[in-house]
């Protein structure tokens, strides 16, 4: 029997739910050529939202590389990286990638990697300089491929707030814009995993990447979506779960997507029959359980003010903090203070600012916070 909740990995077909106005959108960019910048905190299904339109692209004669650049730190990382996905992700068998390599990269001599599997895998390793030109035809190459095959070409490319830790960042992300906004028949779709690291790239008037295409803010998936799902996966197992409790897991979980999926699984392999208040409220123990030692680690380095602003945040406080009755009540030392809090709580990647408004980042930890620190029950 497959699995009726999908997490930690990309949800498609059945497990993928709603985004219909997102997908639609996404898609009619990657047809029409458009650039595209998706922007949300982690676990919001950005991954999965990018998989889906490709998938539907590609059914329409469209080429769609997706790359991840997580472990990429130099400017040489990077370009392997996207090399050998351009050249691996456009190309149907072994002798068309030499080939493609042979031609598309005739000035530049790189190191061909076997992997395990010799007719399936493959990377591309370059010994460049700092500034080398030959970094410019690396980032040429999926324009003259689609030139070459006469089909447009999508690169997606995942984790891309990394370009920010690369040495001469901004130098480095100027010489990306140079060559990619020239590209006629390449559009790309950045995302990445830290929200506020993709908004300063694409936000900030002095930074390369301003304007640079359709950002698209992506926005939890609602509530009165995500019960009937929940129900009809519980459904076609044999299994049932009643309105109230499916709401209950997205209340918790406040609608995250990556934890709706997690806890309703949890509460379904508890459920022989039917979902009961016991099964329910084990399988968010459940959950809880499986990261105390990382929210003991968070929690732990927190500065006595940090600590004071959590507090605040989980006892039901999300706007004002400046306010003088919220600094005097929770002991936050000053408006001035407040921002440093929001800025370094920011990095710590603990909240989440949405306007004015502040929220838990991971909101699985917010219902530990109120438990441990607070001692407040999460399951009212």
């Amino acid at each position: 029997m497959n699995r009726p909740f999908i997490f930690g990995i990309t949800a498609s077909g059945e497990s993928f739910t709603d985004r219909k106005r997102e997908t639609e959108r996404l898609l009619a960019n990657f047809l029409h050529g458009v650039n595209t910048i998706v922007i949300s905190p982690r676990r919001w299904g950005k991954t999965s939202l990018v998989k889906k339109a490709g998938e539907l692209a590609m059914q329409q004669n469209v080429c769609v590389v997706h790359i991840d650049i997580f472990s990429c730190r130099t400017e040489n990382d990077f370009f392997e990286a996207y090399a050998t996905a351009v050249v691996k992700q456009t190309s149907s068998r072994w002798e068309e990638w030499v080939e493609n390599t042979k031609n598309f990269l005739s000035r530049i001599v790189p190191k061909i990697v076997i992997g395990a599997d010799p007719v399936n895998d493959f990377s591309l390793s370059f010994e460049l300089k700092l500034n080398d030109p030959a970094g410019t035809d690396i980032l040429q190459l999926p324009e003259k491929i689609a030139l070459a095959k006469n089909k447009h070409i999508v690169v997606c490319i995942d984790e891309f707030q990394q370009v920010a830790d690369i040495g001469d960042s901004k130098s480095f992300q100027k010489k990306l814009r140079s060559v990619w906004q020239l590209q006629k028949h390449v559009s790309y779709c950045l995302y990445g995993s830290k929200k506020h690291l993709m908004s300063e790239l694409f936000d900030s008037q002095s930074l390369p990447f301003y304007k640079f295409g359709d950002v698209l803010y992506l926005q939890k998936i609602s509530k009165q979506d995500w019960v009937p799902f929940i129900r009809e996966r519980f459904e076609s197992s044999g299994k049932t779960i009643s309105e109230k409790f499916a709401g209950q897991i997205c209340d918790w979980v406040e609608n995250q997507s990556f934890y709706v999926q997690q806890l309703s699984w949890l509460v379904w392999l508890r459920t022989e029959g039917e979902v009961g208040e016991e099964e329910l409220s084990n399988g968010l123990e459940d959950l809880l359980d499986q990261s105390i030692l990382l929210y003991q680690k968070e929690t732990e380095g927190l500065s006595a003010y940090q600590m004071n602003f959590m507090k605040a945040l989980a006892d039901g406080v999300h706007t004002g903090f400046s306010t003088k009755a919220t600094i005097d009540k929770y002991n936050l030392g000053s408006s001035a203070n407040v921002n440093k809090l929001k800025k370094m709580l920011l990095k710590k990647e603990l909240i989440d600012l949405s306007g004015s408004t502040v929220a838990f980042l991971d909101p699985v930890y917010g219902l530990w916070f109120r438990k441990e620190v607070l001692k407040l029950s999460y399951l009212q």
